[in-house]
């Protein structure tokens, strides 16, 4: 009964794990580019910079998997994102991501890549999309 139970809402929590991971991602670019919600260490944040394509990133790929639209791609970009923030901010601060203040990006790093491979979902745009063709 438990296995039935799972082989059912499998497919539907993935994509309740995608909408959440694409919502929670794209406040990070509203937080860069319109200042909602408030972060102030983004005040002067330049377009330039690698925390400005990161926004870029953050607003455009977190759209996207929220709604489940070309998921494995914009799951990717999302991925490789983080992999580099990881990388470049805080694997440098020591090794442990508790410590140098990574694990919010190695968790998302990981839960894109996945989606790279699940895909969206049967709840995602790209479900409905391939149901019209």
């Amino acid at each position: 009964m438990m296995d039935q139970a799972r082989a059912v809402w499998a497919p539907r929590v993935l994509s309740l794990l995608r909408i959440m991971a694409g919502l929670l991602f794209v406040q990070h670019g509203l937080a860069k580019y319109f200042q909602f919600p408030h972060v102030a260490a983004f005040d002067n944040l330049q377009f330039a910079s690698m925390p400005g394509v990161g926004g870029i990133v953050e607003l455009v790929c977190g759209a996207l998997v929220t709604v489940g639209l070309f998921t494995p791609i914009a799951a990717l970009l999302a991925s490789g994102e983080m992999a580099v923030a990881y990388f470049t901010a805080h694997a440098p601060r020591g090794f442990f991501p508790l410590l140098n203040g990574g694990s919010l990006a190695v968790l998302y790093c990981w839960v894109f890549f996945y989606l790279v491979f699940a895909g969206g979902g049967p709840w995602s745009l790209d479900a409905v999309m391939r149901k019209k063709a």
